[in-house]
């Protein structure tokens, strides 16, 4: 069959990040919807595909985005939106299902998850019900697949596997280790994804979807841990570790926040194994079979390790907002606003300090006082924030929507400006900018500045926004800590960038005696 034209929202998501350039590879043409184009600018299809802007919540955003569609993939969820989700899912589920009635679209695509029935089922996971079933009553034929955990390098189930295995010897885990699930590959439910674009127009319903081995949750973790080269970990059922608590414990000691913790445990209340294999005389399996769970797991290694991650939970907002304007821009028009500013000159050149800057966080660190980060991240685990643990979805390079620890970048400017939004807990809205220009009269990566001549200007500002007495007091009480950590910040950064620049020049030419990143 003919390649068709595609929709699919949630493309800056873990699950449309990847499955938009397969469907540009089957010869689809495909559009993506985002609420912020600019967060799909870096993407290596980005070019192969039509990006639009528009919200799922506003009817007009919808309809547009439809127009000439033939399959729409809704892959959005709220997995770390507060509030009323449900029915903001609820409302998007029916207007893209209104519009595609009206434009005529050939079918639905939407994954759900894999729940038993007849079981009181967690808010999130009977969100997905309810969206799918209001998908597959548009009247526009529609599939849903219903998948378990899916396991893959970047996906929150297998990072959540992953640390609870590697941190803890010893396992305290509540009752619902001993429930059997059915993971299944990212791999797979790609292939399933790229093949319902093509399905006849009488496929209609839900089709359970999952890998070939049904375990119990305590067993995943151990089959994590023989594939990891580490010894299994004995693991005791308490039966007073509630799904919240758990969701705490989780929350501590690994790199997934509680909002996101609490949907993924409340997916293993109960047994979620496939039921039926209707999918099989609809979609046949991927040549070769189905991917087993430790080869998934296996996999999953070797792409985290070769530093290949196509997409990763850490790309969905935990704020599910659109970037906000920093409060210092011209066009902001608000009340109190505290700002740390400090610059630099440097005989480095901006290539140099660019690399820095947009290599900072994850592994590298913050170039200032470890302790005191590890602290406030600490302590925004403890109130239910991201903390440190997230890291950088790429060690040196960075796009729109990225996260680096607990900030997320809002905007960059390749080779010259970096802004990230903090998505810590804290009493108003936060920022901090990094920037880098020539020198007036020096070329930006040219070598023609003598010896010793500055050759670029580094700047650096922290933003902060506060939210009543409280944000103010906030920011108050850390302007002594503040000032230690941003002037070191901003000394060690451009003196990190010498020394790269004069490693780039040759070994002739001796750098500074500069710490490493911190």
């Amino acid at each position: 069959m003919s390649g068709r034209r595609v929709l699919v929202t949630g493309a800056t998501g873990y699950i449309g990040g990847r499955l938009a350039p397969r469907l540009v590879e089957a010869g689809h043409e495909v559009r993506a919807l985002a609420r912020d184009p600019g967060r799909l600018r870096d993407a290596s299809w980005a070019d192969a595909v039509e990006v639009v802007a528009g919200d799922l919540e506003v009817a007009a955003d919808v309809r547009r985005a439809v127009e000439g569609i033939d399959v729409v993939f809704h892959l959005v969820h709220a997995m770390a939106a507060g509030g009323d989700f449900a029915k903001a899912e609820l409302a998007q589920a029916r207007n893209v299902a209104a519009a595609a009635k009206q434009a005529g679209v050939r079918r639905i695509v939407y994954l759900s998850g894999l729940h038993p029935e007849g079981e009181h089922l967690s808010k999130h996971l009977a969100s997905r019900v309810a969206v799918g079933e209001a998908l597959l009553a548009s009247g526009v034929p529609t599939i849903v697949l219903e998948a378990g955990i899916v396991i893959g390098s970047g996906s929150a189930s297998f990072e959540m596997i992953r640390h609870l295995t590697e941190v803890l010897p010893y396992m305290p885990a509540p009752r619902w280790v001993r429930n059997f699930v059915q993971p299944i590959a990212v791999r797979d439910v790609l292939h399933y994804l790229v093949e319902a674009a093509s399905l006849p127009d009488d496929v209609h319903g839900a089709f359970d979807v999952g890998g070939p081995d049904v375990l119990r949750y305590g067993q995943t973790m151990n089959g994590y841990a023989v594939e990891a080269g580490l010894p299994q970990r004995p693991i005791a059922p308490l039966p007073v570790l509630t799904p919240w608590l758990a969701s705490q414990w989780v929350n501590l000691v690994t790199p997934v926040p509680r909002a996101i913790a609490i949907p993924l445990i409340g997916s293993l209340l109960h047994d979620c194994v496939v039921e039926e294999r209707r999918i099989d005389a609809v979609i046949p399996p991927p040549e070769g079979g189905l991917t087993g769970y430790r080869d998934a797991v296996r996999l999953a290694l070797v792409r985290e390790r070769a530093g290949d991650i196509e997409s990763s939970w850490r790309s969905a907002s935990a704020a599910g907002a659109p970037a906000d304007p920093l409060p210092s821009d011209p066009d902001w028009s608000g009340s109190t606003v505290f700002e740390d500013a400090r610059e630099r000159t440097t005989t480095a050149s901006t290539d140099a300090v660019w690399r820095v800057i947009e290599a900072i966080g994850g592994e590298r660190g913050w170039y200032s006082v470890p302790l005191l980060w590890s602290i406030r991240g600490l302590a925004d685990r403890l109130v239910g924030g991201v903390g440190l643990r997230r890291g950088r979805r790429d060690p040196v390079s960075l796009r729109e929507g990225d996260t680096v620890d607990w900030w997320r970048v809002e905007r960059i400017d390749r080779g010259r400006m970096l802004r990230l939004r903090a998505e810590m807990k804290v009493p108003g809205r936060a920022w901090i900018e990094f920037s880098v220009e020539p020198v007036a009269g020096v070329a930006a990566a040219d070598g023609t500045a003598g010896s010793g001549a500055a050759r670029s200007h580094y700047r650096q500002r922290a933003v902060f926004l506060p939210s009543g007495l409280a944000g103010r007091l906030y920011w108050w009480s850390l302007v002594p800590a503040h000032h230690v950590i941003f002037e070191l910040m901003a000394g060690r950064i451009v003196a990190a960038a010498e020394a790269e620049g004069a490693q780039d020049e040759g070994p002739e030419v001796e750098g500074p005696d500069v710490e490493g990143p911190r």
